[in-house]
């Protein structure tokens, strides 16, 4: 099978984060009416990206000649746990071949030096002569070393015959980890052979399914929907933003936190890929966890904002929660002081490890692992986080000012007039 040794490169990481959320946030402001037949070209492309090593992109189009590529992925899934096993089995061998080897060359050398002090050893023996003590000291030299020789001799046989039978073992196991190898490597080029095939016929392919599905109207369509429930509730997170001055303050957290709510998308494709080329191509990356590790960083700090705009922090509000608009409001305006406290901390010390990274020369902070990525964009991401919070912080603290003037509570007066009206065009 051969190795997916794919590394991201770094301006492939940034970019991606940068546009695919913008990309992501053109397409959701398109008007999409939903349909039995509205399958779309660009998606079915997309999805055989994806996926199509399992021929989702078929299943997409609702073609059931998809199947013919899960025979295929579960031979390469087989064939690889067999040629790890083959692999275990070859590594093994190879290791006793190894050994024995480094053995028969020791011994060999071993007893050529063993030689030549025996014979040394039993001249100096029968120089002696009989009751004398030099005799017994002789005696007792030349009785080790011809042990020592014994055991070398052992110990050379021993290493031949682990290397007579390793041999043999390791050549059928290198066979068979060549074998499933093979087995994996037609596989995959068999699905890549169906994928370009497929590449071609797509087209073709959506005209079918677009001529099989019921012809539903997008009026029968969405009834419908609404007679399932569907469509009926949504969420509209943009009627939070305040119709006054601050709520340009409003419209940058919105957005912001908009932004960075895609990455998750990206988290799920980088994760796919992942799996993917962990357990089929048995080539686990080195970018993955530690590049979406540092993307949800970020986007934790930067939605930090957003989520204070919807009210989305978990809060204990047993007794807020009854109280009136104008007395929430002076709770909020009371507390807001540590609000600022916390965001001010934030910002100070964030600034801080920003600039110490940014100071490392000559291109910044970077990471220790092998990827080697640059970490201080990261901590310049916790300024702009910071920064954005305190921003959102003054809008909230303006909105309860005005609610303890006017006595709105930006739900029934002019925030939420302003919102029907963006509903209604």
């Amino acid at each position: 099978m051969p190795d997916l040794t794919f590394e991201l490169p770094h301006w492939a990481y940034w970019a991606g984060l940068i546009l695919f959320p913008l990309i992501a946030m053109v397409m959701a402001r398109r008007s999409v009416t939903l349909g039995e037949h509205d399958r779309t070209l660009p998606i079915a492309y997309f999805v055989w990206l994806t996926g199509g090593i399992l021929g989702f992109h078929r299943y997409y189009l609702r073609n059931i000649w998809g199947i013919l590529y899960l025979p295929l992925f579960i031979a390469i899934l087989y064939a690889n746990g067999e040629q790890s096993i083959a692999r275990e089995d070859f590594s093994e061998q190879a290791n006793i071949v190894r050994l024995a080897e480094g053995d028969l060359e020791r011994a060999a050398r071993t007893l050529k030096n063993e030689d030549s002090d025996l014979a040394a050893l039993r001249a100096e023996f029968e120089a002696t002569e009989e009751g004398d003590l030099r005799r017994r000291l002789a005696e007792r030299k030349l009785q080790r070393a011809e042990k020592r020789f014994s055991d070398m001799r052992d110990r050379q046989e021993r290493a031949n015959t682990n290397l007579e039978t390793a041999r043999p073992a390791l050549e059928a196991a290198q066979g068979n980890r060549d074998y499933w190898s093979s087995i994996s490597r037609y596989a995959f080029f068999g699905i890549l052979a169906f994928m370009a095939v497929d590449f071609l016929l797509m087209p073709l392919l959506k005209k079918w399914a677009d001529a099989k599905a019921p012809q539903t109207s997008h009026a029968e369509a969405d009834a419908a929907l609404a007679e399932h429930g569907v469509g009926e509730t949504t969420i509209d997170d943009d009627k939070h933003i305040s119709p006054h001055w601050n709520g340009i303050l409003d419209r940058l957290s919105f957005y912001a936190g908009e932004f960075v709510s895609y990455w998750a998308v990206i988290a799920v494709f980088v994760y796919y890929f992942e799996v993917v080329s962990r357990y089929v191509f048995n080539s686990p990356t080195n970018w993955a966890h530690e590049g979406m590790f540092l993307m949800f960083g970020m986007q934790y700090l930067i939605a930090g904002s957003y989520a204070m705009m919807t009210e989305s922090h978990v809060r204990v509000d047993i007794f807020y929660a009854k109280f009136g608009p104008r007395r929430k409001a002076i709770i909020d305006i009371l507390t807001s002081v540590f609000f600022f406290i916390f965001a001010g901390v934030l910002f100070w010390t964030s600034w801080i490890f920003a600039s110490d990274a940014t100071a490392v020369l000559p291109n910044g902070e970077i990471s220790t692992s092998e990827w080697a990525i640059s970490i201080w964009p990261i901590k310049w991401m916790m300024v702009v986080g910071a920064v954005l919070l305190i921003l959102q912080g003054v809008s909230k603290l303006a909105e309860d000012i005005r609610t303890l003037a006017t006595g709105d509570d930006g739900t029934g007066g002019t925030r939420g007039a302003a919102a029907e009206m963006r509903g209604a065009a």
